[in-house]
């Protein structure tokens, strides 16, 4: 298949701008990188409602839970190390208060590139989903990017949005996105599935492909929505397909692999799970092909495992 590529990251602004015409109580926090998210376009249209708090990430997280105590409706955009991690008791604790605070957080995984082991969100997905109240959306493409922007707005409580900084495919959604439930984008039979997140869209797809053109039949699923995730989905597949790879520009440990192994683990019989991401390490610095490569975000490494299944 032939798409074309597009970075999700450029899109921020012009998405947040689009709902803050829309919305007055719509402001946006930054941490003096509103270049390299995007969020000076939200700075350009509407001065009054954006706000620059310097290099204090947990500050800008408490800012924003008491903006969000006054009725407004703060996005904090920052890179997806510091909103996750810097920031993650401040965070726990616009969870317990169940606090309407959206978070987008561009940069996950790998995708800080030349920044390094200190600015790749190899745990992000980790240290997300495990807070209660938190939901946790990866849009795959600039459609799913609205419609997450949309679904948060729409949910009264704290958002986590992750969005790929690396290149995405551009192409338009097939169904309509909903909080709790996963796309099954390809379903051609049951000899294995495919599971993905947002930002390994372009790999899943490739993978998939190399995987039919050895003659093998399966299902490709993008994981919207991981937390709530599609429990139901995830455990009717596992009960049918020979087997399943995860697929995560993040930890094995904790992502999006831990979370499909914790949702079959119960389960009586279903079919073994293969997972491709991070194996335990902190990554290193360099270019995001080169560094994904070295770290297993490859075709060859895919069907690599899905053979050793």
């Amino acid at each position: 298949m032939q798409y074309d590529m597009i970075t999700l990251r450029e899109l921020v602004g012009k998405v947040l701008v689009e709902y803050g015409e829309k919305n007055p109580d719509i402001c946006v926090i930054d941490s003096d990188l509103a270049k390299s998210t995007t969020t000076n376009r939200f700075q350009e249209a509407f001065p009054e409602r954006f706000y620059e708090l310097g290099i204090a990430e947990q500050n800008a997280m408490s800012a924003a839970a008491g903006m969000a105590a006054e009725g407004k409706i703060p996005f904090y955009v920052n890179f997806a190390i510091f909103v996750s991690g810097t920031c993650w008791t401040q965070l726990r604790q616009i969870c317990y208060a169940n606090a309407n605070v959206k978070l987008i957080a561009t940069h996950p995984g790998m995708d800080g590139s030349y920044d390094g082991a200190t600015h790749h969100a190899d745990e992000d997905l980790a240290l997300m989903r495990v807070l209660p109240n938190l939901k946790v959306l990866v849009p795959s493409n600039p459609d799913e990017l609205r419609e997450a922007v949309k679904i948060a707005l729409a949910y009264n409580g704290p958002v986590y949005i992750r969005c790929a900084r690396d290149s995405v495919p551009n192409l338009p959604v097939k169904q309509q996105m909903k909080m709790g439930k996963a796309v099954v984008l390809e379903d051609e039979g049951n000899d294995f599935a495919m599971i993905y997140e947002g930002s390994t869209t372009d790999l899943a797809m490739r993978s998939f492909e190399a995987y039919r053109e050895k003659g093998k039949k399966g299902k490709l699923i993008n994981i919207f929505s991981v937390k709530p995730v599609d429990r139901e989905l995830i455990r009717a597949v596992a009960e049918k397909v020979e087997k399943i790879v995860t697929i995560e520009n993040h930890s094995i440990i904790g992502g999006l692999g831990g979370l499909v192994a914790e949702t079959i683990c119960d389960m009586p019989k279903h079919a073994p799970l293969a997972r491709v991401g991070v194996e335990d390490v902190f990554t290193e610095s360099g270019s995001l092909k080169a560094v994904k490569e070295k770290y297993g975000l490859t075709v060859e490494n895919v069907l690599k495992k899905l053979e050793e299944v």
